[in-house]
């Protein structure tokens, strides 16, 4: 409990300025797919799901490991944004398209240092699919 506050969830991860805003991290056991216009983006088995309660109650973000993305992605240079769960966010793009798709923490903060290596794509901009590993 901190600040006489407690969230009863299980392995949740706080931001230790407010601890009302929090997060938890659990792997998915099963396929995860992303894609763009049928395009595959990346494919693993071994994604995170990222669910995240702060000013409202986040939809879940999942993150693959880098080495699963299947096409080039560049890093979108005026783009970057900060998190106090997190940390600093990079931004990524498709090859010769400037609009970002996803986005990384590739230093976080040492309590969610699980998100090293991992990239998440926009849920708005591409199509995710779960199915059943094996």
């Amino acid at each position: 409990m901190e600040n006489g506050l407690n969230t009863l969830v299980k392995g949740a991860i706080h931001n230790p300025n407010e601890p009302r805003h929090f997060m938890r991290i659990k792997p998915v056991n099963k396929v995860v797919t992303i894609s763009l216009k049928n395009e595959p983006l990346a494919k693993t088995t071994h994604a995170l799901r990222l669910m995240e309660v702060g000013k409202d109650i986040y939809d879940p973000v999942f993150y693959l490991p880098r080495g699963d993305i299947l096409v080039p992605l560049e890093q979108v240079a005026d783009k970057e944004t900060h998190c106090p769960l997190k940390g600093d966010a990079s931004y990524w793009c498709l090859r010769d398209q400037g609009t970002h798709i996803a986005w990384s923490y590739d230093k976080p903060f040492e309590f969610a240092d699980q998100l090293a290596g991992y990239i998440a794509f926009d849920a708005a901009l591409v199509d995710i699919y779960e199915a059943p590993a094996g």
